[in-house]
């Protein structure tokens, strides 16, 4: 094989690495918003003004926000590089 077609085969496997692993983090990041969500939810019950409560359910609101801007910096970087 030449140096450019093994360049170019090097930079084909990179890409096809690169968009699995992206794959892979949506899917993660999807699962871990669900698990965030049902946790809020099962939080709703608890005593709203038990300082404990209140602050899981901050942590877990930063997490949650945390995660989604991650799904959307890498659905966008899935949509950039599809275009």
């Amino acid at each position: 094989m030449k140096n450019s077609e093994q360049l170019q085969s090097s930079a084909s496997k990179s890409i096809n690495i690169d968009q699995k692993l992206v794959e892979e983090g949506i899917s993660q990041l999807g699962n871990e918003i669900r698990v965030l969500e049902n946790w809020l939810d099962e939080l709703k019950t608890k005593n709203k003004s038990d300082s404990e409560a209140i602050a899981v359910r901050k942590s877990y609101h930063d997490m949650l926000r945390s995660r989604r801007e991650m799904l959307n910096a890498l659905n966008k970087h899935t949509r950039d590089n599809t275009q």
